[in-house]
């Protein structure tokens, strides 16, 4: 353990004393409306710019994080595996604004959230200057832009993206030699794959889509699951029980929304450990993640009290909690 990180983890240590347990969760659903809502985050220091926007209260949250986090590692390159889908994000609103002529407000996600500028992005698709962009995402670009050009094709177009975006994310986290960045990886492509393959079932894909749609990983053999998602919904999960995710079955039979809770689940039921680990990268990573966890599960409960959703429906997709 380099002893850079040393210090780092000790700060870690104190702030994970602040992250939201699930009494916080329990409180916040048993709330009796937005507002109410609100003042129970803001005991718990989430004051935001002091709008009552959930956006701008759950991107200010984020924002926390990435300068706490800046503040203990000078090289922040080594969490970009974390930030990869937002540049991939951008990628495409870049492609499909230029492709298209239109403008529109919002749509790209804010650089302090991304490996790359995205106006980088943006005038490297306007000008074609695929080169000016890193070295992962130079082909895809290329190839997104000319089949949206081309064909007109948006779902294709956001196929190559999207496949490109996860194989980027797991090369990252294989190579950078830490067991929670890999197993970020592994699993965010490993649900990745298993959600297309749930949807292109549904829909009709043939197997050349699932080919083109689904992206390598260790834990699934693509071969198999692209052959069962072009035969039954079935098949596919004949197939899942005999791999490490047949404990998912039941969650993707409910619904989408139920095996991604079971997704985010599986993460931070991986990732726990590190809260006893003393030294090492992995709780700066695993923080990362649990603040990640928490800002979504903050985004369904303010999302159902704007809502009026019943509390019940709200609870199920509620993550767990990291502490």
């Amino acid at each position: 353990m380099p002893e850079q990180y040393l210090y780092a983890v000790a700060r870690i240590r104190c702030k994970e004393l602040t992250l939201l347990g699930s009494s916080v969760m329990d409180a916040l659903l048993s709330t009796d409306n937005y507002n109410e809502c609100l003042r129970v985050l803001s005991d718990h220091g989430w004051n935001g710019d002091g709008s009552t926007s959930p956006e701008s209260l759950l991107s200010s949250e984020r924002d926390k994080t990435w300068e706490f986090i800046g503040e203990l590692v000078k090289d922040m390159s080594v969490f970009d595996v974390f930030l990869y889908a937002n540049d991939y994000h951008n990628l495409k609103a870049a492609i499909k604004e230029v492709c298209t002529g239109t403008e529109h407000a919002g749509i790209y996600i804010d650089k302090s959230q991304c490996t790359i500028d995205p106006e980088l992005i943006r005038k490297a698709i306007r000008d074609h200057d695929y080169q000016a962009l890193p070295e992962h995402m130079q082909e895809v670009a290329r190839q997104a832009t000319e089949t949206l050009l081309h064909t007109g094709d948006g779902q294709l177009c956001d196929i190559l993206i999207d496949r490109a975006a996860l194989i980027t994310i797991y090369e990252s986290g294989k190579k950078s030699g830490n067991e929670i960045l890999a197993l970020y990886g592994e699993l965010t492509v490993a649900s990745a794959d298993i959600k297309t393959a749930i949807r292109a079932c549904k829909t009709g894909k043939d197997l050349q889509f699932l080919n083109r749609a689904l992206a390598p990983c260790d834990s699934l053999d693509l071969k198999q699951l692209a052959a069962a998602a072009a035969d039954s919904p079935e098949a596919i999960y004949t197939y899942l029980d005999r791999t490490a995710y047949a404990d998912a079955i039941p969650e993707i039979k409910k619904s989408p929304s139920a095996f991604e809770r079971w997704c985010d689940n599986r993460i931070i039921r991986s990732i726990r450990p590190q809260i006893h680990n003393p030294s090492s990268i992995g709780p700066l990573a695993a923080y990362i993640l649990a603040r990640e966890n928490e800002i979504k599960s903050v985004r369904i409960i303010l999302s159902g009290k704007l809502n009026h959703l019943p509390d019940d429906s709200v609870r199920e997709r509620v993550r767990e909690m990291y502490v």
